[in-house]
């Protein structure tokens, strides 16, 4: 049964779309996939995994030939936001800018709502 989702509100921005182009490049693989998981500092934490393989009711996010899947369920806790990679002087990252995230670690791989 495939579930249809209003992809308009979780962007992904032109940065990290060439982020994903490059490291699925180098690893051979096809999309990254996104994941919201029970943990983290702050209760939720952002996974993240190179894969070849999507399930019919992940979520495709597409940008620039670059693609994000996002399992049903993660959807929920993503709603409105934007998939970001930010090269800093303290590092680079994948980012995700949540407007549902209440309180955030401060290496933004965790959250809560």
């Amino acid at each position: 049964m495939s579930t249809t989702i209003d992809t308009t509100d979780i962007s992904l921005s032109p940065s990290a779309a060439a982020q994903i182009n490059q490291i699925a490049k180098a690893q051979g693989s096809r999309y990254l996939r996104l994941s919201v998981e029970g943990g983290g500092c702050s209760g939720f934490s952002y996974k993240y995994d190179l894969t070849d393989e999507a399930r019919e009711d992940d979520l495709r996010i597409e940008r620039d030939g670059a693609t994000v899947l996002i399992d049903p369920m993660s959807v929920e806790f993503l709603s409105g936001s934007v998939i970001d990679y930010v090269d800093e002087l303290i590092g680079a990252s994948f980012q995700i800018k949540n407007p549902n995230a209440t309180a955030a670690c401060g290496c933004g791989t965790s959250f809560s709502i």
